[in-house]
């Protein structure tokens, strides 16, 4: 994932099945309309309904997945032999369980606002195809990160970037009043299936094919990223299937000082993403995108939290993490949506013509650093500096729940036209959106 090597992060799907997402002519502005408005014209909800139909036209794939970008599938040969790299990175599934449970709560707060049979059934479909994730592989508890043509084969290597969010987006779904009895019931065993194995590894992320054994992440180290996601784990199981183990080992884990570290994994979400600045540099200019999901888990752990001490912590952190991003947003204006830079990546097989076997998880990652950078070209980092970053930073302060940072945020929103958007990180767009505070009724 752009060199941060533990925090790695998926041929066009079937048009007719992209398509589900028909938006109500009374109550939704149509991606066309949308994008006909000038930034400076249009509202803070048409730009995000122009964000939303970008992503549903093209870029949630036919499982309720989403893609990285739009470009050719892997197939079941490529994930064998681990094409472009066993990871998967630079190929249009290498994110999908990250993005898309990202995501999820944004759209379960779209459906509980709109009430739409349209919003509802998008909601389900991405919720489907995190469970799907999770049921591709032989291996118990292995998250796929997207499926190839033939809508079971995946890479090897998944990440703990790619299981938290898994988590994060189901127990949003199983909150929201969305799925009947039966459907809850089916998500909560695979989470318990899941969460089951990773209390076995010691949180540790497991792989399958010729890596099974080996892992890749995992939850219980010393920053905050790992803190908070833990922390938010064992508590979304205990929400989710009330049964008191997973609150005990949550209360426990609370109060434990992980390795490396003198303080409590409670006293490091209160010292918010800034505890991590000397392990992750550059955070607020190139890795906020990382931290989206956690600042949703600390924003989930407020939210479910009754001791007065825990809950004042993560406030704490919360809001440390909104105001150290607040900043970050202003990169938004750096971005033209007028620039033509080359993005190669679409063609990703001439991008990446090196191939080696990979008996190793360094072998991977070594072969996903041979892409040549003239055909791939520098539209990718451009996008990464000044869409991704400052639309995550967004969702971070967003997160807070307060209305912080409001009218910047919407600047950001509306700046975009996000009909020109090569990778599909736009949809922090929407996670910002849906995260603030709804104050005024929507069309």
């Amino acid at each position: 994932m752009n060199g941060l090597s533990n925090y790695d992060e998926m041929k066009k799907p079937a048009r007719a099945l992209l398509m589900v997402t028909a938006l109500s002519a009374a109550s939704m502005l149509s991606g066309a309309q949308a994008a006909a408005e000038p930034s400076t014209a249009r509202t803070t909800f048409q730009a995000v309904e122009q964000a939303h139909a970008e992503l549903w036209g093209k870029r949630i794939d036919r499982h309720g997945v989403m893609l990285d970008y739009v470009g050719e599938i892997p197939t079941p040969e490529d994930c064998k032999l681990g094409r472009p790299n066993a990871i998967g990175w630079w190929s249009p599934i290498e994110n999908g369980p990250m993005f898309t449970g990202i995501y999820l709560p944004a759209m379960c707060e779209r459906a509980r606002r709109s009430g739409a049979a349209a919003d509802k059934a998008n909601a389900r479909r991405l919720a489907e195809g995190l469970v799907k994730c999770a049921s591709v592989s032989d291996v118990p508890g292995f998250i796929a990160r997207g499926m190839g043509t033939d809508g079971r084969c995946h890479y090897p290597l998944g990440s703990d970037d790619q299981t938290h969010p898994w988590f994060l987006g189901l127990h949003a779904y199983c909150k929201s009043g969305l799925p009947s009895d039966a459907e809850r019931a089916l998500i909560v065993k695979k989470m318990q299936e899941v969460a089951n194995v990773l209390e076995s590894t010691g949180w540790k992320c497991p792989c399958d094919g010729a890596f099974t054994g080996d892992f890749r992440g995992g939850f219980q180290g010393h920053l905050f990223r790992d803190a908070v996601r833990y922390l938010f784990m064992l508590r979304a199981m205990a929400d989710v299937t009330r049964d008191n183990v997973w609150l005990e080992r949550y209360r426990k884990a609370a109060a434990e000082r992980p390795a490396k570290s003198e303080k409590t994994r409670a006293e490091i979400c209160a010292a918010g993403y800034p505890h991590d600045r000397e392990a992750i540099k550059g955070i607020e200019e190139y890795a906020l995108w990382i931290y989206v999901g956690s600042q949703g888990a600390l924003a989930k752990l407020v939210a479910m939290e009754t001791d007065a001490t825990l809950c004042a912590q993560y406030r704490v952190g919360l809001a440390l993490n909104a105001k150290s991003a607040l900043a970050s947003i202003e990169a938004y204006k750096g971005f033209d949506n007028n620039d033509t830079k080359f993005f190669g990546n679409t063609n990703w097989r001439a991008v990446y013509t090196t191939w080696f076997p990979q008996p190793t998880q360094a072998e991977a990652k070594r072969l996903s650093e041979t892409g040549d950078p003239k055909k791939r070209g520098p539209r990718k980092g451009y996008e990464s500096r000044y869409m991704r970053n400052p639309l995550a930073a967004t969702a971070v302060v967003a997160l807070a729940g307060d209305g912080t940072g409001r009218d910047t945020i919407e600047q950001a929103l509306r700046h975009y036209d996000y009909t020109k958007l090569k990778m599909s990180e736009f949809f922090f767009a929407e996670c910002a959106y849906y995260a603030l505070p709804n104050k005024t009724k929507e069309p």
